[in-house]
């Protein structure tokens, strides 16, 4: 005797109860009939997508989710599902895992541990579940648990005490930077406690700022690795065990790669970018291509979501651009096969100056001479969005959104900042990964020395220490949680911890209102940090 269990690695559409529905009975007739296996496991939350935040508190989901999971016991039979959904028992909302076997939900699991840090707000709808849900499927005892719970010792062990000898772990666990590998440790360590086989599955797909990665994965009962599905693709994962001698052993597998930090970065941007884009309906992506560095890799990450013929980008030149600005944005347009066209800012700077000249009367020019370019950088690019239906992407980085290096309603502007949580000696690595690919970003746009071209001359260092010094400091502070006097004992110079920790915090109001980005340190401005606007600490 043994046991099959595909993992169906699939990407969900928050809200589109329907639509994920059919997307659960298609894939698990598939295991079915193509796999033969005895059961198939579809991620946390997976009917209503991950997470659904407030559409929670709307009584309709919950008769929704009711619905299909009568749909799903109608029209799935010689197959176990177990599957995730938000449930309504006895007046309480829980966030539930449930087994349906041959037209009945034969059993339930209600998560035990609630996240409620980082992006996560579980205990804002959930009340926790308490018992363990161990059942028989083909003659194993198999146990449950949903995502948090398997961070923490208590749901395994009572599982495994209940007699459990394959433990099945529903996940929807948002990528960032080092996160894979961090899973498989954790797990390797509740395997060898429990002395249980642990199959993990996890959702792929963008959702907003987050991005879920896949990468499920299979330990034995000595923690060892034995099988994993890609990262950032769809799967339909085929999990063998074997019960001989009363042992229940995975059979080793395909172990698929772990991708290096810049591939997975990457790939997480290109499948942000791709999900948040089509998922809302957009026909596409415009950018603003200046030749610098952001602009670059922005580009390159649109054209390898969404395909060249969906993107196109404009140079906006001023009396400022240099030549080799003008002559690497163009040769990054050719290189990634995008339609491109010059819009000069001049006549429309020119006329906002000559408007405000009485009011400027006496001034001397300053940052706001600067901010009105980009605010008519700003005007065009979003009136070529609203005109042809595709989204603006924005190109600025995370070093410039935590310090306000930029301009709003200029070069903020837009519906979607694909880099806005990539440091900005990231965007480097990441520009010389992609060019290992292939190279379409000129070499001099990595090497020379950054600038916004707003003013003769200009370079970032002119406001901004080196990036590289900049990004530890920022690392230290918005990440870490490190005060002032921690930061310069590390050996950072105290003006310029000082100038940039001032900085990062009287730009909070600048950060609201920037759009939505993909999430790829472990702690992003937004749903990770939440500063108040005024504050006196």
């Amino acid at each position: 005797m043994g046991l099959k269990i595909s993992l169906a690695q699939i990407n969900l559409l928050v809200g589109d109860i329907a639509g994920n529905t059919q997307q659960i009975i298609d894939e698990a007739l598939r295991a079915r009939d193509e796999q033969q296996a005895h059961v198939i496991l579809f991620p946390e939350l997976a009917l209503t997508g991950y997470p659904p935040e407030d559409l929670l508190l709307r009584q309709e989901l919950v008769h929704r989710v009711e619905h299909s999971l009568r749909l799903l016991c109608d029209r799935v039979t010689g197959i176990d599902l177990i599957l995730g959904y938000p449930i309504r028992r006895d007046g309480l909302l829980y966030n539930a895992a449930g087994v349906i076997r041959d037209g009945h939900l034969i059993a339930e699991y209600h998560k035990a541990l609630l996240p409620n840090y980082s992006v996560f707000d579980e205990k804002r709808y959930f009340e926790p579940g308490g018992d363990p849900c161990v059942l028989e499927i083909n003659g194993v005892p198999v146990g449950i648990t949903i995502c948090e719970d398997i961070w923490y010792k208590m749901p395994a062990a009572r599982a495994a005490e209940q007699g459990a000898r394959i433990l099945l772990n529903l996940n929807a666990s948002p990528f960032h930077q080092g996160k894979a590998p961090e899973r498989e440790k954790l797990l390797e360590k509740r395997a060898v406690e429990t002395n249980l086989a642990i199959v993990y599955l996890n959702l792929i797909g963008g959702q907003d700022e987050l991005v879920f990665d896949g990468g499920s994965f299979v330990v034995d009962q000595t923690g060892k690795l034995t099988q994993r599905l890609p990262y950032f693709e769809g799967a339909l994962g085929l999990v063998e065990f074997d019960t001989l001698g009363g042992v229940t052993t995975p059979v080793p597998s395909v172990i698929s790669a772990r991708p290096a930090d810049e591939e997975g970065i990457y790939k997480a941007l290109v499948m942000g970018v791709r999900d948040y884009v089509f998922k809302n309906g957009f026909r596409g992506a415009v950018l603003g291509l200046s030749g610098g560095i952001d602009s670059a890799l922005t580009l390159a990450i649109a054209v390898d979501a969404l395909g060249p013929e969906q993107v196109e980008v404009v140079m906006m030149p001023s009396r400022y651009t240099a030549d080799m600005s003008n002559e690497d944005a163009r040769k990054e347009a050719e290189a990634l096969g995008v339609s491109y066209r010059v819009i000069p800012i001049e006549p429309a700077f020119e006329t906002f100056l000559d408007m405000l000249k009485t009011e400027f009367a006496g001034t001397s020019v300053d940052a706001t001479e600067e901010n009105i370019q980009a605010r008519c950088r700003g005007i065009i690019l979003m009136a070529i969005s609203n005109k042809k239906g595709k989204i603006l992407l924005t190109t600025g980085n995370k070093s410039e959104m935590s310090v306000g290096y930029a301009t709003l309603y200029g070069d903020m502007a837009g519906g979607f900042a694909p880099i806005k949580d990539v440091p900005k000696t990231m965007v480097y690595r990441l520009a010389q990964y992609r060019n290992r690919i292939k190279e379409v970003i000129p070499q001099r746009v990595i090497t020379r020395p950054p600038s916004a071209e707003l003013a003769p001359d200009q370079k970032d260092s002119d406001s901004l220490p080196p990036y590289d010094v900049l990004d530890d400091i920022l690392l230290r502070y918005v990440e870490r949680d490190q005060g002032v006097e921690e930061i310069i004992a590390a050996g950072f110079d105290r003006e310029v911890v000082k100038r940039v920790t001032k900085l990062v915090d009287c730009n909070e109001y600048k950060r609201r209102q920037a759009p939505p980005g993909v999430k790829i340190t472990q702690r992003a401005f937004g749903r990770d940090r939440r500063y108040p606007l005024t504050n006196g600490f």
